[in-house]
This record gives C-alpha cells, structure tokens and sequence, in this order.
C-alpha cells in the first residue's frame, strides 16, 4: 500500500517538472519573437497620395509600401520619420532656383532710328516752361527733321516714355536737376514731357520759394526754378550751379567784388536740401575757362583759402578735382539717404565748326546724322566723368557719344528776331536731344 502511494507521488512530481520545463520553454520562445509566423501578420498597403508614387524615375514597387513584419526587427533602432511633400516637391533639401538675373542695360551703345511719333511734345504748347531762344518753332528755322528720331539702345528697349505713368511713379518725390545752362535745358525738357500734353496747368504749382529760388534784386533770373504736380505730389526743380562749386561773396556788403570758387565744396543749396530730394542729376563742364571766370569774377579757392595748390591751377585739372570732391561727398552721404538716386551726366558736345563761338564758329547742318547713327564703345567719351563716379553708388548718364552725332539739332544762327550773329552751336532746340537724356534717365529709375 504504502509502495503505490509513494509511486503516486512520484508520477505526480514528474508531471509538474515537464509542465514546468514545457512552460520554461514556451516563455524562452516567446521572447525570441520565433513562436508566431509573420505571414499571419501582413498589413493592408499604406495608402499614399498617387502623386508620388507616379513620380518620373520611380520604381514600379514603391519602398514606403512595406510589410510591418519586415521593420518588425527594427524598431530597437527605429528610422527617422518620413515627411511626406505632396507635389512631390522637397522644400527642405531643394535649392531654390532664382530667375537668371536680367542685364543692365547700356543706354550709350545704340543707334539713333527715324520714328514718325515724335516729338514728345510742342514747342508751341510749351511756352510756359521753355525759354524763347531755346523753343525752335518760335524762331525762323524752317526744317524740324532733327524732332523725328528717338534713340535705339543696343540690345534692350527703350521704354516709352508716359507722362502720367512717370508721374505715379515719381508720386511723393522730388526730382532735383543742378548744374550749368545745359542741366537748365534738361529740367525745362522734362516739365514739357510731363506737363505740356494740351491740357490745363492748373495741377502744377510754383514752389520756387519753398526752396529759396526767388528772384533777387538786379538779378536777369532767379537761381532756379521749382513746380509741384498736385495730383501726385511730384516736385520738378533746377538749380543753377554752373560749376558745382560753393560760391560765396568776396565780401558779404559788396557782391560786385567777386566770388570765393570753393573747388573743393559743394554749393550750399545741396548741403541744405540734400535730404528732399529722390533723384539728383548734376552737370558741369562748359564754364571751365578763363573767361568765364574772369567775367564772372570767379577766385578758386581750396581748404577755405585762395588756391596755392599747383597742381590745380590748370582750369582742366581745377575741374576735375571738383568732381571728384563732389562725388566723394555725395557718395559718402548715400547711405543716409537710402531714397536718393544720383546721376552725373556726362558732357554735351558743342559742335562749332571753322571757328569758335567768338570766332565765327558754324553749326549750319541740317542734315540729320551726316556723320553717322551709331555708337558701340566700351567707355565714354566724357574720361573725367566716368572716372569721378567709378566705386561711387553715383550712376554716369552717359550721353555725349550719341549727342555727338546730332549737330543738326543745335540753335546754330537762328533766333526770335532773325538777326545775325553768333551761332549758338552749344544749346540745343527743345523738343530735341535733351529730351533723350531724360528719357534714358526716366528708365534707370
């Protein structure tokens, strides 16, 4: 009795060690992640926007259509998350292809065309702002082919000059024109661009006073000349600055005496109104000579003294220095003034031929482009002009070459009384060639 109890026991023993080393054995499976098959646990595709998968150079089985089996052994390590960019585009790794830069262009290099839509304007409409000895149809010449021909740049177009256009352009600015009687036609080219159309001037007002431009006692002419377009708030000026020096009275009670030319100053009226302008357009040039400072009893002047300078005491030299001078202190005042453009044009061409204006000098071609239509060089004509703006942000408007060709375009020896006598082969008639200076300066702004 006793031996069947104890092999009873025995037996049972047995049984619960197998159970236990069959349980031992299920749970060591278990953790190997061996005891279920993967085919049981295939996912449905992951559903992906069709746009990608059809991407050009994809392949037929997209890698992101993946059994959860085949990562089951990666998730100890998982990869990073996918980011998916619907369109296909990758903003985070692509570079940014910005459109190929557009060249400047280079308004001095072209050729002059015929074009039956010109003049821009009407001498004859635009008695207000043009002065009698300038405004040709006022005169006795009889030919005005020299109106019909607008300037071609090379390689880019020219846009077409709109008045009303420019003037919303130019809404709440002031454009300043300063230098000699040159820089004068160019201002009264512009105020019969944009005002003289036939219609009434009731918009512009003076605003000459504004600005100190008013007439002074037993002066021919004020010191310049100021208009404001009311519709948009354009303010068009010109100052008289014939050599772009600072002139200041020899003596204070007695203005007769003569001038102090501060070669190395800007005039006063553009330390003082600097900060009101937007676009500034300086010349100089034509009254570089002896006699002009002699008549105008002119002393140069250096560092706030008579000149002893040597070097500068050749007229040429003396000019250049000031343009240079000029440039500089603009150059060093742009960044205070980051809504100013400034522009130094370059000479205008006299064109006196057998003699100067003094001595029987002529202009007396009427021939429009006898000597030719084109310009193609890779520097100006104007050395000195270019040299002063070059690493300055002051831009060269570069207009001697092509104004070279027009010698028809000058006054030459008509006037408004018909008299004979010297030959005015440095101004030009208006509409003419300055109001292409102004068209190229309009489309650099």
């Amino acid at each position: 009795m006793r031996l069947v109890i104890l092999n009873g026991l025995r037996f049972r023993h047995l049984k619960l060690a197998t159970l236990s080393v069959v349980v031992v054995f299920l749970l060591w499976k278990w953790e190997k992640g061996s005891l279920y098959s993967p085919d049981l646990l295939l996912p449905e595709p992951l559903a992906l926007n069709r746009s990608i998968s059809m991407d050009e150079g994809s392949s037929t089985a997209d890698p992101l259509v993946r059994p959860v089996a085949k990562v089951g052994n990666q998730v100890t390590a998982a990869p990073p998350p996918l980011t998916i960019i619907l369109n296909s585009e990758d903003v985070t790794n692509s570079t940014t292809t910005s459109p190929p830069q557009k060249e400047e262009c280079d308004y001095r290099n072209g050729g002059w065309v015929p074009d039956d839509n010109r003049p821009l304007y009407s001498g004859l409409r635009c008695k207000r702002w043009l002065s009698e000895s300038w405004n040709c149809r006022l005169t006795q010449r009889k030919d005005f082919s020299y109106e019909k021909f607008r300037w071609q740049p090379k390689g880019c177009e020219m846009p077409l000059f709109q008045a009303a256009q420019f003037l919303r352009r130019m809404q709440d600015k002031t454009i300043a024109y300063v230098g000699d009687s040159l820089g004068r036609q160019m201002f009264q080219s512009m105020m019969c661009m944009v005002a003289a159309s036939g219609k009434d001037h009731s918009d512009v007002e003076d605003v000459g006073s504004e600005y100190g431009l008013a007439l002074r006692r037993r002066a021919k002419r004020p010191d310049g000349w100021a208009y404001r377009f009311r519709s948009t708030n354009t303010t068009i000026l010109y100052y008289w600055s014939a050599t772009l020096c600072d002139l200041e009275p020899l003596r204070p009670s007695n203005p007769a005496a003569g001038y102090s030319m501060h070669l190395d100053r800007p005039p006063l009226f553009l330390r003082k109104n600097l900060h009101r302008f937007h676009v500034l357009v300086l010349n100089t040039g034509h009254h570089w000579n002896r006699g002009k400072l002699k008549a105008n009893k002119w002393e140069m002047y250096a560092s706030g003294a008579p000149n002893s300078n040597r070097k500068i005491t050749v007229i040429w030299k003396a000019k250049n220095f000031t343009i240079h001078s000029v440039m500089k202190w603009l150059d060093a005042q742009l960044p205070s003034y980051p809504h100013l453009k400034v522009f130094y044009r370059s000479l205008s061409p006299r064109h006196f031929f057998n003699g100067e204006w003094n001595t029987g000098g002529t202009c007396d071609n009427t021939d429009p482009l006898s000597k030719g239509n084109t310009v193609f060089q890779n520097r100006s004509e104007d050395v000195e002009a270019e040299g002063a703006v070059k690493g300055t942000r002051i831009k060269l408007l570069d207009i001697t070459a092509l104004s070279r060709l027009r010698d028809e375009g000058h006054i030459s020896r008509y006037s408004i009384r018909g008299t004979p006598g010297v030959q005015d082969c440095l101004h030009w008639c208006l509409p003419g060639v300055p109001d292409t200076w102004n068209e190229i300066l309009a489309a650099q702004l």
